[in-house]
């Protein structure tokens, strides 16, 4: 089983919320810097949101904050992405992302060296 596993895309009207998951399997997700990235067909993979071990840093892209919150479950082992108001730009493949050491005032997709598969989100008008 790959060590984290998203889940919770699908197709959402306009306006709607969508809550993405990311699940550890193997090693405890608190230990680790999670950051949920997005990738839209002809785009470069861009950051959306980042979360550091204790919580005590979490960072928005301009166009997610106000609207998505990142949080963390440590009984799931599970770092979601909670969505609102969701617009068509937010259409793309989200991924999660984790690592030990990024800051989540500074990071980049190339900081992470263990990532998801993916989990599509449609956001029709």
């Amino acid at each position: 089983q790959p060590p984290l596993v998203e889940s919770g895309g699908g197709l959402v009207q306009a306006g709607k919320s969508l809550r993405l998951s990311c699940a550890a399997t193997g090693f405890n997700i608190d230990h680790y810097v999670i950051a949920w990235f997005r990738q839209s067909p002809g785009n470069e993979r861009e950051e959306v949101s980042c979360i550091n071990q204790n919580s005590d840093l979490i960072t928005y892209t301009e166009s997610a904050r106000g609207r998505f919150t990142i949080y963390r479950d440590s009984a799931k082992n599970t770092v979601y992405l909670q969505m609102n108001d969701l617009k068509s730009e937010d259409r793309g493949v989200y991924y999660c992302a984790a690592d030990t050491w990024p800051p989540c005032d500074n990071y980049r997709a190339s900081d992470f060296g263990t990532w998801g598969q993916g989990t599509e989100v449609i956001v029709s008008s």
